[in-house]
């Protein structure tokens, strides 16, 4: 039955699409779903003065703002009902998950099974709520006073009115597109908040084509860097690619049982992801990294280069830009810690080695119990190593190729490692509704053959 199934794996094709009925409008939910979120970020924030944004993106050119554009698909740039984006969503799904690891409280919710998912998904969207109400005040008072200080008033009607609907506005967006995100989850294919920020992403990728070809034709950019930009990003690909389904499978063995076939022990293996944690470690060390660096550049805006605090904003800003030794030093230390971290979060040894001994299950030479605790922690603990050393290379490599080669736009290995994974996991999802199509018809058949029979 294996090897059916196996063969029957291996001639799924794009070919089977047209029999795929359920897929086919599973697929267009997906696709016109991702169209609205394309188009409302277009939609303007009301009250806002189309001509000021420019300034504003000059202003926050390579800080944390510019980092979070690149996620909502260019929408905070334009100042859209969207400009957030699902970022708030995705900070409180960390920040929840976090917490249930250190609160006995949420950790017994969670136990609940579906009931205790669906209070913690209430607990998440909660917590969406109040950190877009607080982002939005924040960026409603900076484009007040972005209008104050450069001359250009960025907001038509200043006021505590103003900021009251633009943080309406904004939490309304937001929620929508989590709504979409869950609707795209239940309803269409692949992960919705995922393909949310992959389509921001895209969005992005003929710009940065264009740029890429311009420089090549206009001769500000060699063949060679030309050539080497192409390949190195084929290879990242590759490279994430193979890391991302790379696992270390850990042989579980359950008691004998009595079959037709004699006395048979049961056999599995538990699987543990090389990369664990998955992208949340560069985006934290980013945005961690980055917060400073916008703070010091909206300062050095009002202090002068002859006094102490002036000359510390200035050597901030030299030494945090993008591609700096001391940036990337920070960067790569910042991913390492939260793999470390958020894959401590993730998987709990005790948790498991517990489970395991409950239902009779145990690693062939291992004691059940604290011994094999101990063991997960000490496979976890190295595989983490080379998933933070993968992480930490795929991330780094086009900070300093932007900076080595002086390219004029922005290669994110964030944006890369997200791309590829929710492609990955769509792709594989077609794959799993193609498979359950084929066996669907191949039980069908067999239905009929028995009823000829008969």
């Amino acid at each position: 039955m294996a090897s059916v199934a196996n063969n029957m794996a291996s001639s799924v094709s794009l070919a089977k699409f047209a029999q795929a009925t359920d897929l086919k409008k599973r697929l267009w939910f997906t696709i016109g779903a991702l169209i609205v979120f394309r188009l409302l970020s277009y939609v303007p924030l009301p009250g806002v003065d189309a001509t000021a944004l420019g300034l504003l993106a000059d202003q926050t050119k390579g800080g944390v703002l510019d980092f979070f554009n690149t996620f909502s698909g260019g929408s905070l740039s334009r100042m859209s009902l969207i400009a957030l984006g699902v970022m708030p969503y995705i900070t409180a799904s960390i920040v929840v998950q976090l917490a249930t690891s250190l609160s006995p409280q949420l950790a017994a919710i969670k136990k609940e099974g579906e009931s205790g998912r669906k209070k913690l998904n209430q607990y998440t969207r909660y917590g969406t709520v109040a950190l877009t109400a607080v982002q939005g005040y924040f960026i409603a008072v900076g484009l007040e006073t972005l209008g104050a200080n450069s001359g250009i008033q960025a907001v038509v009607e200043p006021g505590m009115l103003f900021r009251v609907n633009a943080v309406v506005s904004l939490i309304g967006g937001t929620m929508f597109l989590m709504w979409i995100g869950e609707q795209i989850t239940s309803r269409g294919i692949g992960n919705g908040v995922s393909l949310i920020i992959m389509a921001g992403i895209v969005a992005h990728l003929p710009t940065t084509i264009v740029n890429l070809l311009e420089g090549g034709r206009s001769g500000s950019m060699s063949a060679f860097v030309l050539i080497a930009i192409i390949a190195v990003v084929v290879g990242l690909v590759l490279l994430i690619c193979f890391m991302e389904r790379a696992q270390r499978r850990i042989l579980i063995q359950y008691p004998k049982r009595q079959t037709q076939r004699g006395m048979q022990a049961d056999r599995s293996h538990l699987p543990l992801k090389i990369n664990t944690a998955g992208v949340i470690p560069p985006i934290f060390a980013s945005s961690l990294l980055l917060m400073p660096l916008t703070i010091t550049q909206f300062a050095g805006n009002r202090v002068q280069g002859d006094s102490w605090w002036g000359d510390v904003i200035i050597s901030l800003n030299q030494y945090l830009q993008h591609g700096a030794p001391l940036y990337m030093a920070l960067y790569a230390a910042g991913i390492i810690f939260f793999s470390f971290f958020y894959t401590a979060v993730v998987f709990n040894p005790e948790e498991t080695a517990e489970n395991l001994k409950r239902y009779g299950g145990f690693i062939p030479g291992i004691r059940p119990g604290k011994n094999t605790e101990t063991y997960f922690d000490y496979v976890l603990t190295r595989i983490t190593v080379i998933g933070a050393a993968y992480l930490t290379f795929i991330c780094v490599v086009p900070e300093y190729l932007v900076s080595a080669l002086s390219i004029p736009f922005y290669l994110g290995g964030t944006s890369l490692l997200i791309v590829v994974n929710v492609t990955m996991d769509t792709v594989t999802q077609i794959q799993s509704h193609l498979l359950a199509h084929q066996y669907g018809d191949l039980i069908k058949k067999s239905k009929l053959k028995g009823a000829r029979r008969r």
